[in-house]
């Protein structure tokens, strides 16, 4: 089988965690979310609460360095140095491309589709819903009213949004920004990752045996 990509952007409380887990199992491919956050310390030597607070965000915010002092890309830094979200996103993307480039997985948010879109085995796929089943399904994981769920989908959406169109030269949501957006409330999870399944194996003419 050839080297498989899947990159998933979604709205918040569609499902697409969920979705891009059992597309990773039906693929037999390693599945890349909040890991993404854990790699990227390892691999710059930074705390993973740094990358965990400027997570999909644009603060535009200085965040200061909590470990001893380390090499990254062969320029030392000390525990005085500051760190823009920028260079948390680029010590983030370096790791991204690096997965793409060694091994078949399923990456979820973060610019992905973005930052691996040399890689021609790459499929970027969109999920929504429609507000109420999102509200429910919010509600439902978090134990929280109906207000609550509603003003946290807003808010993270926006977030999001504004996250992904800083960083890219294209538009969070936007259907020409993928290769596939569909509604995951309409057939729901297994389904939809049956017809995401179907799409990939269809666009790069190849399908592992089940």
């Amino acid at each position: 089988m050839e080297k498989i990509i899947i990159t998933i952007g979604r709205q918040f409380g569609s499902g697409g965690r969920e979705i891009g887990k059992k597309l990773a199992e039906k693929f037999g491919i390693s599945y890349y979310d909040k890991e993404l956050l854990q790699l990227a310390a390892k691999e710059s030597g930074l705390c993973s609460e740094l990358f965990e607070k400027a997570d999909e965000k644009t603060s535009g915010s200085f965040l200061q360095a909590l470990a001893m002092g380390f090499s990254m890309n062969g320029a030392i830094y000390q525990p005085n140095d500051y760190f823009t979200d920028a260079t948390l996103f680029q010590v983030q993307s370096d790791v991204i491309r690096k997965l793409g480039t060694e091994k078949s997985c399923v990456i979820v948010g973060r610019c992905a589709d973005y930052i691996l879109q040399d890689e021609k085995n790459c499929t970027n796929i969109f999920i929504h819903s429609c507000l109420s089943d999102r509200i429910r399904r919010i509600q439902d994981s978090m134990s929280i009213s109906e207000k609550e769920a509603l003003e946290l989908i807003r808010k993270t959406d926006k977030t999001r949004a504004s996250y992904y169109n800083y960083y890219t030269d294209k538009t969070w949501g936007a259907a020409m920004s993928y290769h596939l957006c569909i509604d995951s409330s309409i057939l729901g999870a297994d389904e939809t990752v049956e017809i995401i399944h179907t799409f990939i194996c269809k666009r790069l003419n190849s399908c592992p045996e089940q």
